[in-house]
């Protein structure tokens, strides 16, 4: 049976690959969006069909909706973009989240929560299981949306507990694939942009730190497959559980690009996690969930998208 489906943050990298996932399974999607980060072209080709809506708004402001279920992912999520504007980066997790709930509680719709695995920040615990209550600092600079996210996992918690809301919380991995900003700063955006126009490849620190990649349809089938779950209310990771170094991420993209860029080395921003790593136990157990794009395949069809964007400039 079809639903009515909110995703906040509809117009984002992984929100525009959950509309068009959800309007394949004919349901009504609303896709709302604020345009901070998020990009019309990413679902323009989805405006033509009569199931989708686009609703121009921003999550710290109320909205009053009917709806089944509810995908909350509307947050800049790259810390170019969220130490943009830090303020606001926790009002969008903490008021968003306040919104969502309130509305999910009126209408008894299913919410599910994108958070993220900076809850765990720069873990003493390797891999990161959901049991791990994390080492992030409070006061630095990318606490703005490490600790968003992780009042807005309290508030989808008390929400459960106290108004009965049926709440799912998904704590996301570095995700990649078609339809990443440019200049969102994330790395492998970086790598592949820097690498197409044979530019130094940037890689902050020694290159030793490590990183787990997932890819963008892994992701999204691991976020569906939770909201799908019945009685489910803990914490779940979902991600890729191969691990690579920074600098080994760089040469693959430097061979599947066949660039002439070279690598170079800088400092490493504060509060930058020395290893990330996702225990997928839970998502196996109780989501039957495996990744199945390997880091190679997702870059080779990653690398395509923007060099398709290069000819189209």
């Amino acid at each position: 049976m079809s639903k009515t489906i909110l995703v906040t943050g509809g117009a984002g990298f992984i929100g525009s690959h959950l509309c068009e996932k959800l309007l394949n399974e004919n349901n009504n999607v609303i896709c709302l969006d604020n345009f901070f980060t998020g990009s019309r072209k990413n679902i323009e080709h989805l405006l033509g069909n009569k199931n989708f809506e686009l609703v121009r708004h921003d999550v710290t402001e109320p909205i009053r909706l009917e709806v089944d279920q509810i995908y909350n992912l509307a947050c800049p999520a790259s810390p170019v973009h969220y130490q943009y504007n830090p303020i606001k980066t926790i009002k969008t997790s903490v008021l968003g989240v306040t919104n969502m709930l309130g509305l999910a509680k009126r209408v008894k719709a299913r919410i599910l929560q994108a958070s993220t695995s900076e809850v765990y920040g720069d873990p003493l615990m390797h891999p990161q299981k959901e049991e791990y209550w994390g080492n992030v600092n409070t006061i630095g600079i990318r606490s703005c949306y490490d600790e968003g996210k992780r009042v807005a996992e309290t508030l989808m918690m008390d929400y459960h507990r106290q108004n009965n809301v049926d709440t799912r919380i998904i704590r996301i991995f570095n995700t990649y694939g078609p339809k990443m900003a440019e200049n969102d700063g994330r790395v492998v955006s970086n790598f592949i942009v820097q690498a197409l126009r044979n530019e130094d490849i940037t890689i902050y620190g020694d290159g030793s730190q490590t990183r787990s990649f997932c890819y963008v349809d892994d992701l999204v089938r691991g976020m569906m497959a939770l909201m799908d779950k019945d009685d489910y209310f803990e914490p779940v990771n979902v991600g890729n559980d191969g691990e690579f170094t920074i600098k080994e991420l760089a040469e693959l993209v430097i061979e599947l690009t066949n660039s002439n860029s070279k690598i170079v080395y800088k400092e490493l921003p504060s509060d930058d996690p020395v290893k990330r790593k996702p225990d997928l136990t839970r998502a196996r157990t109780v989501l039957g969930y495996e990744p199945t794009v390997k880091l190679r395949d997702g870059l080779q069809k990653t690398i395509e998208y923007f060099a398709e964007i290069k000819k189209c400039k």
